[in-house]
């Protein structure tokens, strides 16, 4: 019985692997159909092998395994990347066209400018209506008139997507853009409004009570606090300034800014505390339904759709009476979302970013747990100085390769600031939604939460002001990438090997 779960818990991971390794090859080569038909062949004949000659060797099967879903990885990539826009639309870039369409997506407001994303239904020319389906990024300085779901017309002049460099790294916009199926751009064309209500109902009504608690909460606290805020509790993507937002980056905090899967982690737990007097059934699915709409709610980003998967999972493992595998958990919450869109695995650094750290907060911080035994376990102290560490490392190689930025004060500021998110949103939740009634009744709770917000900005704008809080590295090779992870795995390994007892790290 042992031997049969060892060999079904072998073949889960085998599968993973196998998958996520034929999506990120397939990301950068295009192996063509031969290849993949060469795939099916091998795999075919290594089964037969296995059937004829070795069927006490289970590794030969495993091997089969792998390389037919290696070939599933290539084929879905291959699948998701097959349209690359309409040769009616490629036509007329780099001309002034006319052209209406539905804004998919919440416009995210930055400091300077304003991004929406439009699906066209047609492109209008003096040889009348042509139908199209691509989606256009715009970006436009207008104040914010327009929201999800408006039916707008636009005129100006179509592009393509261009990589651009930044701090000495080229960026690869195009492959990032493509990941949203977008393919075009227009700069600051002329916009006016053809209708209202286009969109998904639900999100419609999502995104008009999460525009209506923003709304509340910037009546009753100043900014910058309330965007901070906004960002922590409802994933509000509203420009900070460039100041204080690159403050954020220096001091390795950034994640806090928009929500991320640690914010999602606490709303859901809050969630299923309000639902904790219905029946059982009741309450998860209610619990379970609520998760969901808070994930669309936020905008479905890639972190935040992460944490919601596995919170979702956690509910289904207390309804069938399992017992709940965090680290089973989001391989799962992973390999959906790379089924659904594969080109989160290389293109989206919110999705890798999101899946490495909740990785060595999983795997890493119970194996690290008892060489900090120094460190006080009062007010779960231990716990959060283990999950910082083992977090920022695993992230650290990432954001090196990524983004070229070694945060010196990063551990610090975290554990400084990380304790008092949970309280700063239940206040920030309940000034936004007493704020309705009024600013005067809501001015106790947003006063604590001012408070706290301060508190949180003093210590980033304090930290961020010391010298060398922050290093820029310019062109960190993937290769010293790999081989910090590769050092990571060896070094696992041998503590791996020579565990006794693994402390459980509360999530």
């Amino acid at each position: 019985m042992i031997y049969t779960q060892l060999k079904i818990h072998s073949v889960f991971y085998v599968l993973i692997i196998s998958f996520v390794l034929g999506v990120f090859f397939r990301s950068f080569f295009n192996f063509g159909l031969f290849f993949l038909l060469f795939l099916i062949l091998m795999s075919i004949l290594v089964s037969l092998f296995y059937i004829l000659f070795c069927k006490q060797n289970i590794n030969i099967l495993f091997v089969a395994i792998f390389i037919l879903f290696f070939g599933f990885g290539v084929f879905r990539f291959s699948l998701y990347d097959e349209y690359k826009g309409s040769e009616i639309t490629d036509s007329l870039v780099e001309q002034k066209i006319t052209a209406e369409g539905i804004i998919t997506d919440e416009p995210i407001e930055k400091e300077k400018s304003i991004k929406f994303i439009v699906k066209l239904d047609k492109v209008i020319s003096f040889d009348g209506e042509t139908k199209v389906k691509d989606r256009v990024l715009i970006i436009t300085d207008l104040p914010s008139l327009f929201k999800y779901g408006d039916e707008v017309v636009l005129r100006g002049i179509l592009i393509k997507p261009k990589n651009f460099s930044s701090n000495d790294r080229e960026f690869d916009y195009v492959s990032y853009l493509s990941k949203d199926k977008i393919f075009y751009q227009m700069f600051r064309p002329e916009i006016k409004l053809k209708s209202e209500g286009g969109g998904n109902y639900i999100k419609e009504v999502l995104f008009s009570v999460k525009n209506s608690f923003l709304k509340s909460i910037k009546k009753i606290i100043p900014e910058p606090h309330a965007s901070l805020l906004g960002g922590l509790t409802v994933g509000a993507q509203e420009s900070l300034g460039e100041e204080l937002q690159n403050n954020f980056r220096k001091t390795g905090i950034a994640h806090i800014v928009v929500l991320s899967g640690y914010n999602v982690t606490i709303v859901s737990e809050a969630i299923m505390r309000v639902f904790g007097f219905l029946p059982m059934v009741f309450k998860f699915s209610l619990g379970a339904l609520a998760i969901i709409f808070f994930v669309l709610m936020t905008g479905a980003s890639a972190t935040a759709v992460r944490a919601g998967i596995m919170a979702v999972l956690v509910i289904i493992a207390r309804v069938t009476g399992r017992e709940y595998d965090a680290l089973r958990a989001l391989l799962i919450a992973g390999v959906v979302m790379i089924i659904q869109n594969p080109k989160i695995l290389a293109f989206d650094s919110s999705f890798q970013l999101s899946f490495m750290a909740t990785l060595g907060l999983l795997y890493v911080s119970p194996r690290i747990y008892k060489y900090f035994k120094f460190i006080t376990t009062k007010f779960q102290f231990r716990e959060l100085v283990v999950s910082a560490i083992a977090t920022q490392l695993f992230v650290l190689p990432l954001i090196l390769y990524k983004m070229g930025n070694l945060s010196i004060l990063a551990l610090p500021v975290n554990l400084l600031i990380l304790p008092f998110i949970p309280i700063t949103m239940f206040f920030g939740f309940v000034s936004g939604v007493i704020g309705f009634l009024g600013s005067a009744i809501a001015f106790p709770f947003s006063f604590i939460t001012f408070l706290f917000l301060d508190y949180e900005l003093k210590i980033v704008n304090f930290f961020a002001n010391i010298p060398f809080s922050s290093i820029q590295i310019n062109n960190f090779p993937v290769v010293f990438m790999v081989l910090i992870y590769i050092i990571y795995g060896v070094i696992l390994f041998l503590i791996n090997k020579n565990k006794k007892n693994v402390p459980k790290i509360n999530l």
